[in-house]
């Protein structure tokens, strides 16, 4: 197993994902993708200070790409966050990474901004977003709604037609 949980959260690593998620799903170590944060020296060390007990890896979207294959072959079984759907979309459906354990994208914090809409508690996302998360669907994942194990607000079926499918 190398990928044991797959989520999408705007705020990447944090304190709920390493006490709460660790405990429900098997891991020995996070990957986090995000450009920003992985070129960013003051954000990637914030993100790998806030695990103690882990490994953590900050990466750009590039440098996921040149050793998913890695990643999948590992025997550390990984948390892998992205803070965007969009990045997700790309990781799942366009470069076709398919860890053997995971049928299902969790989804956690999304912020209010212009142009979102609320689906529950600090879950908000845009129409762009909201394709994101067909596309993930369609490529045979279930997308689920979840800040927590015990705070899910459902599965992309219910909400998706608030976006128009």
């Amino acid at each position: 197993m190398s990928v044991s949980f797959v989520r999408i959260d705007d705020r990447m690593i944090h304190g709920l994902i390493t006490t709460r998620w660790g405990k429900e799903r098997p891991c020995d170590g996070i990957i986090a993708i995000n450009d920003k944060a992985a070129t960013n020296p003051i954000l990637k060390e914030a993100y790998k200070a806030a695990v103690t007990d882990k490994k953590v890896f900050v990466w750009t979207m590039d440098h996921f790409n040149k050793v998913k294959d890695k990643v999948l072959a590992s025997d550390t079984r990984y948390f892998l966050i992205t803070k965007s759907p969009l990045d997700m979309k790309t990781i799942l459906v366009d470069w076709r990474f398919k860890p053997s354990e995971v049928t299902t994208v969790n989804v956690g914090p999304g912020n209010d901004r212009e142009g979102a809409i609320k689906l529950g508690d600090n879950q908000s996302f845009t129409q762009e977003e909201a394709d994101a998360f067909e596309a993930i669907e369609k490529s045979g994942y279930k997308v689920d709604f979840a800040l927590l194990p015990d705070k899910r607000i459902g599965s992309w079926d219910k909400f998706k037609s608030k976006f128009g499918y």
